[in-house]
């Protein structure tokens, strides 16, 4: 059972989003907060698996809220759903920690494919959000480092399905082969290329394959 905070200053919004999580048999949504100061509290009274963060309220925002979560629970997966997506708020929410970046006219089934691949591990980014940073990337003439050498062939075949924006999960079900495999495998790769986070190794995969 995946344990889910909601954090939006949105009655319907959280309304929405628990009647989603409550359908599924995997996600229990733990709690709710309406600003950052109490999704601070919860994050470390409930300890959930995921946190659902609105980027835009009052008092204390989404972003400083990442962050002061972070520091007392860095292993908390923060997942941003927010309407806007442009770089002033992309950018500092992955600044400050946050493990993925979904819009809120995203489809009921995407979020909560996204919410699963955050408490995997993965890192969940709207197909428009993802382009964007590799477009950003193209623009910027960003200099990706030659493939790293002592791939093994699997890592290669694991490195393209990053590239392509494939879960964990769903590599393991195109390769046949277990989740905990490929999530060594990703590891070793992001050693091997020196990439901090998945998103910068898919920009490297792109960049070498």
């Amino acid at each position: 059972m995946i344990r889910v905070l909601l954090v939006d200053d949105q009655p319907l919004i959280r309304a929405g989003l628990r009647m989603l999580c409550d359908a599924e048999d995997d996600l229990s949504v733990v709690g709710e907060a309406d600003n950052g100061r109490d999704a601070v509290v919860l994050a470390g009274r409930l300890a959930p698996d995921v946190i659902v963060m609105d980027l835009r309220m009052p008092g204390v925002d989404g972003i400083t809220a990442t962050g002061r979560i972070l520091a007392e629970r860095p292993g908390a997966r923060i997942l941003v759903l927010t309407t806007f997506g442009d770089d002033d708020h992309l950018y500092p929410a992955l600044t400050a920690g946050a493990c993925g970046f979904l819009l809120k006219d995203a489809p009921p089934t995407e979020l909560l494919d996204g919410i699963r691949r955050a408490a995997a591990g993965d890192s969940p980014f709207s197909q428009q959000v993802l382009r964007r940073l590799v477009r950003r990337a193209v623009d910027a003439r960003v200099e990706e480092p030659r493939p790293a050498a002592g791939l093994t062939t699997r890592e290669r075949e694991v490195l393209g399905l990053v590239a392509e924006g494939l879960s964990n999960i769903e590599i393991a079900e195109r390769l046949h082969i277990g989740v905990t495999t490929v999530k060594t495998h990703v590891t070793s790769l992001m050693t091997k290329t020196d990439s901090p986070n998945r998103v910068r190794l898919a920009l490297y995969a792109r960049g070498v394959t």
